[in-house]
């Protein structure tokens, strides 16, 4: 590999990462704010959602895969914008605007954002964010339900340690 490549091609893809790796240790929100032990991460979440994506039979094989991109995608501008919930005191149209620029700036690592992944990661977050699509309304189903799961896994196993 050329010094070119590695300064531009290669160092962007390794900052990119870099920014997506804050995702592994931030802390959802709304699970910090309520005092839950050992609070699951946003990467975590995100994680969880990508593999239900690829589990769950109900979309086509294609649609199934671009849900799996998308869960997988949904949330990276938290790594800058930060994990911003309904109960905070910032207008959907902020946040969006806040996650928006997040995005770009995290995007802009990957060719200037003229990559054909970059591309593709803005074009599946608006999706997600407009939610028109059945895919977008799957994958925002499948936020919801992963929220669910972990609440019946917090509670079976405060559960079981109380009984």
């Amino acid at each position: 590999m050329s010094e070119s490549n590695l300064s531009g091609g290669a160092l962007g893809l390794i900052e990119f990462l870099l920014l997506c790796g804050r995702l592994k240790t931030t802390k959802r929100t709304g699970w910090v704010r309520n005092g839950v032990n050992l609070p699951e991460s946003i990467g975590d979440h995100m994680h969880r959602m990508g593999v239900m994506a690829l589990a769950m039979d109900t979309l086509s094989a294609g649609e199934r895969d671009r849900a799996m991109r998308m869960a997988i995608v949904h949330d990276l501008a938290e790594a800058i914008a930060g994990d911003i919930t309904p109960h905070d005191p910032v207008s959907k149209e902020e946040k969006y605007r806040l996650e928006s620029e997040g995005l770009h700036t995290m995007v802009a690592h990957l060719d200037g954002g003229n990559s054909g992944a970059a591309k593709q990661i803005v074009e599946l977050w608006e999706e997600y964010e407009e939610g028109e699509s059945e895919v977008a309304r799957f994958v925002k189903d499948l936020d919801k339900l992963e929220m669910l799961i972990q609440v019946r896994r917090r509670c079976f196993f405060q559960c079981a340690v109380v009984h």
